[in-house]
């Protein structure tokens, strides 16, 4: 049996492999095939082929650290740290010693950043306290994960030793969150004014999300520059709220994160998927995120002892599919850190 392909998907492909971008309408197109077709395989290809070629090998290892576990009132409703999931009944900060440790433990991993991620309501001067620390006791690029913040705030993570921040619009902003998608976008704004690298994904993505929801974030993602992008599915944890839709599968994400590639062109420095898994190293992601700490989606204080893969873990996953985690980082070359 020939290959043969739709030829208005052919012809997209042929285009995006320049590395060109695709409009929104053949992003939803490409959405719209069936999983299991040979065109849905061919946009994993070509998304693969980008990747691979213009990050040059690289898998990218970016250490998630939860700094802090506390019962969020802000009530998101995919998020297991929140008082409305019981789950954590009090608050309880993860010591520098701790963190220190995680943070040398990655430097001896050759990890490429380390994703300080806080809950709603950390002390923003404890976050900069904590990153004045590791900028002293590793050389690890630092990466904010935190509130929408002001210019003068993103000044401070700069000279506190962060080079980047990641910062998401979430899907159903100010339904499934408290947040106004105008203010979260203000801060991605506020990130790329003051020099701070702006890292993003395409996340929490359930079965309930519409395809114009996903391709909507897909390209603010393009529009706004993403230093990388992607997708994260949905993690229902126990009692969660969002239980009643379900998850997609990863062979779902692998599609979505392949015509997310597509979308981003010749933009971003890595392209990401979480969680960790094999399908999207073969549809254009590079990217992983191993943890510890807290996460949104255990239900495990410190996730490196529940669903959190170990970078360890991930350098395993890259090397079977041919990444290599050992190259250095193509996120950070123009951040003044290494």
């Amino acid at each position: 049996m020939g290959w043969e392909i739709l030829p208005r998907v052919q012809g997209i492909l042929d285009r995006a492999g320049d590395f060109a971008g695709i409009t929104r309408e053949e992003a939803l197109f490409l959405l719209s095939l069936d999983l299991h077709a040979r065109e849905t395989y061919a946009v994993m290809e070509t998304a693969n082929r980008l990747s691979r070629e213009q990050f040059n090998g690289k898998g990218e290892n970016h250490l998630h650290i939860g700094v802090n576990v506390a019962p969020c009132p802000f009530n998101c409703s995919f998020c297991s740290l929140t008082e409305r999931a019981g789950i954590f009944k009090e608050a309880v900060d993860f010591s520098e010693e701790t963190i220190l440790g995680w943070a040398k433990m990655a430097e001896s991993q050759t990890a490429d950043a380390l994703n300080l991620m806080t809950t709603g309501t950390f002390s923003f001067e404890r976050l900069l306290e904590i990153g004045r620390l590791l900028k002293k006791e590793v050389s690890v690029p630092l990466v904010a994960n935190t509130r929408d913040i002001t210019h003068r705030e993103g000044e401070r993570l700069l000279e506190a030793g962060f080079v980047g921040a990641y910062h998401a619009v979430r899907l159903r902003e100010g339904s499934d969150t408290p947040f106004k998608r105008e203010k979260r976008v203000q801060t991605i704004q506020v990130l790329n004014d003051v020099g701070l690298l702006w890292m993003n994904c395409v996340e929490p993505v359930g079965p309930e999300h519409s395809s114009n929801e996903i391709v909507d974030l897909m390209f603010l993602a393009r529009k706004h520059q993403a230093v990388y992008s992607g997708v994260m599915r949905r993690i229902n944890f126990p009692g969660s709220p969002m239980e009643r839709f379900g998850m997609i599968t990863e062979r779902e994400m692998a599609r979505m994160v392949a015509v997310s590639r597509l979308v981003m062109g010749d933009v971003p420095r890595a392209h990401c998927t979480h969680e960790p898994h094999s399908a999207s190293l073969m549809a254009g992601a590079n990217l992983f995120f191993p943890e510890v700490g807290a996460s949104p989606r255990d239900a495990t204080a410190d996730t490196g002892e529940g669903r959190g893969k170990s970078l360890a873990a991930c350098r395993e996953i890259f090397k079977e599919m041919e990444w290599d985690p050992d190259l250095p980082s193509n996120c950070f070359a123009d951040a003044g850190s290494s």
